[in-house]
């Protein structure tokens, strides 16, 4: 039996453990528990995440989505609708969309959760009530509205947009919210192929008949792509302020801003006046600007009927042109399908190839020059132009008053908000939103992004950076090799250096094959640690490492075979040859 102490022991221990080290290093165990656990874990050097304070009186609707997570919590806060479109086909007019709150597939923060549409294809909307049912009245002070959204499938066609819904009867049962539920801003965005938008319509109410008219904000000059394909969570943010400006942020970033009274369209206020509907074009209007000079007369030498090219009078036939050659010839090798019938297919004829006489030859058939532009070519001639005398400009009809005409220089003061919801259709699935809020003050909104988006992206930019660094470092390695020696060290010899002891061979395979270098280091200084302590070993030790010394001695053996050539051994591997040969000799 082998002892349990003395230096050997020791080094079997230190081994066992570093195998133990490496298992774990490839091998990471998730600890958790059935609140917080989930199959996959954010990464170690994710960013410290708390769950933000939701403060009634700073905000008029906040939600992190974190505490409803279990099964039906999200009842608490969110109303499934369970309407039907009007517009659609009976198979396809359910708002049954599957919405779950579940982490990100790819974990950021520990214990972060939004809303997920999972499915694709189906018609599905959510929606909730601001806190307190206190809505949002446009007076004195600005509406900011803010929340994530994750494509976590990319998207080619679908919406991700959010909408604001009007107080009234659409938001007392949020059962029964569907597309046609009035709305009074839909933000977000919204992809279809190569049409890409990131809207913001807010509905207008025409304060004469009270009719309401969809507003649609000017697009942005730069295409927003990457939200659509990088797969990364991304924050979009509209600010409308009481002088009717507004702004509208993706990452922080102002992608868009202007003026609901000139950046929209159709326009808030319509025009002072529009054309006489009742107006006509007289019969008798010349709006010719220009006329064919009547006084020109064609000249005696234009002649109409000259080509346009003629043939090359310079060009002459190259020589070895094979005139009597056809360019096509019968295929004498072809053969007639054995179902042709010559009464209903017609006189089997082989088809044409190329003649091999014409490959080597200049050129074959008959041979023409090439076409030139013609020089004295002119076309058909026509009476220059000149300025009409009798000109009257373009005509228009008349203008009139507008009799729908009003004045809004108040647009800021739209319909007050209810509620929040999505209602969306997509061709994706897994759409992830989070943290929406809804306030009056962009600090409070900032504070909220500081606790939720900003550690997302820092940790994705830091894990990002971490890739790309060691990228650089195994290029960098690949570029510049370790010298002749330290690569033996770290990856072994083979063939090309026999001067490497068997019994460190040996070592470095009992340790495993992760071909690190800390485990064939490892090995090494165990073998060189060994060799220094034969003396010390008791016979009991031979004993139990029978099997490993007998294909140490075989290896050893190789060893002896290998100095008998030309190949040198450097004197630490031969004395720990040597100590094998003494160990033997003891045990027999």
């Amino acid at each position: 039996m082998m002892k349990l102490n003395g230096p050997r022991w020791s080094l079997h221990l230190w081994r066992l453990t570093l195998l133990c080290a490496l298992v774990l290093f490839h091998n990471p165990v998730v600890h958790g528990n059935d609140e917080t656990s989930t199959e996959s874990q954010p990464a170690e050097d994710a960013e410290l995440y708390e769950t933000p304070k939701v403060d009634p009186k700073r905000m008029y609707f906040a939600e992190h989505f974190d505490d409803l997570y279990k099964d039906g919590a999200i009842e608490k806060r969110w109303i499934k609708s369970k309407a039907k479109k009007d517009d659609a086909a009976e198979e396809v007019a359910k708002y049954d969309g599957e919405w779950a709150v579940e982490q990100p597939q790819r974990p950021i923060l520990a214990n972060d959760y939004g809303l997920v549409l999972k499915s694709k294809a189906k018609h599905a909307a959510i929606a909730s009530h601001l806190l307190l049912n206190r809505p949002f009245v446009f007076e004195d002070k600005p509406l900011v509205v803010q929340y994530e959204v994750n494509l976590q499938e990319g998207q080619e066609c679908g919406g991700s947009y959010i909408k604001l819904l009007s107080v009234g009867d659409g938001t007392k049962d949020l059962k029964q919210f569907h597309d046609k539920t009035p709305y009074t801003i839909m933000f977000g965005p919204d992809k279809c192929g190569n049409d890409v938008k990131l809207h913001f319509i807010f509905r207008h109410v025409n304060p004469v008949n009270g009719t309401i008219t969809e507003k649609h904000c000017n697009k942005q000059k730069d295409r927003l792509d990457d939200p659509f394909k990088d797969k990364r969570p991304h924050l979009y943010q509209l600010i409308i302020r009481p002088d009717n400006t507004f702004t509208i942020r993706v990452d922080h970033k102002t992608v868009n801003e202007g003026s609901l009274l000139t950046n929209f369209t159709p326009a808030v206020n319509p025009p002072a006046e529009i054309d006489d509907p009742e107006d006509r074009k007289p019969a008798n209007w010349d709006d010719r600007e220009k006329i064919p000079d009547p006084d020109a007369t064609k000249p005696d030498d234009w002649n109409e009927d000259e080509p346009a090219q003629i043939a090359d009078p310079k060009a002459t036939k190259p020589s070895g042109w094979l005139d009597d050659v056809e360019e096509m010839v019968p295929d004498s090798t072809a053969v007639k399908p054995a179902d042709w019938d010559n009464d209903m297919d017609g006189e089997w004829e082989p088809p044409l190839i190329p003649n091999p006489l014409c490959e080597k030859a200049v050129g074959c058939g008959l041979w023409k020059p090439p076409m030139v532009a013609n020089p004295n070519y002119k076309g058909k001639w026509r009476p220059p132009l000149i300025a009409n005398v009798n000109y009257q400009g373009k005509w228009a009809p008349r203008k009139i008053p507008n009799p729908d005409f009003f004045e809004d220089l108040t647009p800021f003061r739209m319909t007050p908000i209810a509620a929040v919801g999505f209602e969306i259709w997509s061709m994706s699935s897994d759409i992830l939103f989070d943290n929406v809020v809804i306030c009056d003050d962009e600090a409070v909104a900032d504070e909220w992004a500081a606790q939720t988006f900003d550690l997302k992206v820092k940790t994705l930019d830091r894990q990002a950076a971490d890739a790309k660094a060691e990228i650089g470092r195994k290029k960098k390695d690949d570029d510049y090799p370790a010298p002749e020696d330290e690569a033996d060290d770290v990856a072994g010899t083979g063939e090309a250096d026999d001067g490497r002891s068997s019994k460190t061979k040996l070592n470095a395979a009992t340790t495993g094959s992760t071909g690190s270098r800390s485990a064939s280091s490892a090995g090494e200084a165990y073998a060189e640690d060994e060799d220094d302590q034969e003396g010390d070993e008791a016979e009991g030790d031979d004993e139990d490492n029978e099997p490993q010394e007998e294909a140490q001695e075989e290896m050893v053996a190789a060893d002896e075979d290998a100095s008998s050539s030309d190949v040198p051994v450097d004197s630490k591997n031969s004395d720990g040859a040597e100590g094998l040969k003494k160990r033997k000799a003891r045990r027999d």
